[in-house]
């Protein structure tokens, strides 16, 4: 096998492998980088041979008990040379002991399946321009600082692990804008949206029913009225595919939610969007 480095990633070097994930098709997000990195700034790792970049991977943890990894990718140039299980294995070295989720591409199914990881859903990528405009209710409030304790407590039901240091940086600034739906104090539901490569990614999209999740939604496409949305449902979820086909999107690409270990006891009925295919 090829003699390589493994260390972590600096901000230049997750922007490369974001480049990377683009010319894949993963679409991710114009602003992700420096978000990601303070999630858990040991989490991501980089493969080089002598001093290029070969081979990358997220490895985040959440709280004391779940990772997710993600950005599982290696440069054209080095495929086929054992550089990317290596790295594979130092990452997975870092999750011991914790339950570990992923979504990734059905074709590499089996390979997961080797590892100990098994199928929990199917998430479809819904995409198609937004003709949305912004609902007319007093319930929909934009995300600032005073609604963060509750959207806290809202995504770690939805989430299965607490990630303030990852909402921190995700609901503000970067071209973010997210909305959240308060009914009399009570959160419902809440979404975020923010530009990608192509187009923009609602995710995350949380909600109590599918009226909740219609109104975030609307809320959140209205912003980008003319541009093209994309939203990842978990399949299993009936009213989010019925959301996405209503705003007429299409479903044009899926991954496979895995977990190895226990996998958490999510209620995906209140998933009507993934966040991000690399961190969950």
């Amino acid at each position: 096998m090829t003699e390589i480095t493994i260390r972590p990633m600096q901000h230049d070097d997750l922007a490369l492998a974001l480049d990377w994930a683009a010319a894949e098709g993963w679409n991710p997000g114009l602003g992700d980088a420096a978000v990601f990195l303070a999630t858990d700034p040991g989490g991501f790792l980089m493969a080089f041979v002598g001093a290029e970049p070969a081979a990358a991977i997220s490895v985040v943890r959440y709280g004391e008990s779940l990772g997710f990894l993600g950005l599982y990718i290696a440069a054209p140039a080095f495929r086929g040379r054992g550089i990317a299980r290596a790295l594979w294995d130092a990452g997975m070295e870092t999750l011991s002991g914790r339950v570990v989720g992923l979504d990734g591409v059905p074709a590499q199914q089996p390979n997961y399946r080797k590892s100990g990881f098994e199928l929990a859903w199917r998430n479809v990528r819904y995409e198609g321009l937004s003709r949305c405009d912004m609902p007319l209710d007093p319930r929909l409030a934009r995300i600032g600082q005073g609604l963060m304790p509750s959207i806290l407590a809202y995504d770690r039901a939805c989430f299965g692990a607490p990630r303030e240091a990852f909402l921190a940086g995700w609901l503000r600034g970067g071209r973010r804008t997210g909305y959240a739906l308060v009914d009399s104090g009570e959160t419902l539901g809440y979404g975020v949206i923010r530009p990608c490569r192509e187009g923009h990614k609602i995710g995350p999209l949380f909600a109590d029913d599918a009226h909740a999740a219609d109104l975030i939604f609307r809320a959140l496409a209205s912003a980008v009225k003319g541009q093209t949305v994309v939203l990842d449902p978990p399949e299993p979820n009936a009213e989010a595919l019925d959301l996405a086909e209503r705003h007429d999107l299409s479903p044009s690409f899926e991954t496979a939610r895995m977990y190895r270990g226990p996998a958490p006891d999510l209620p995906v009925g209140r998933i009507f969007g993934i966040t991000t295919f690399e961190l969950g």
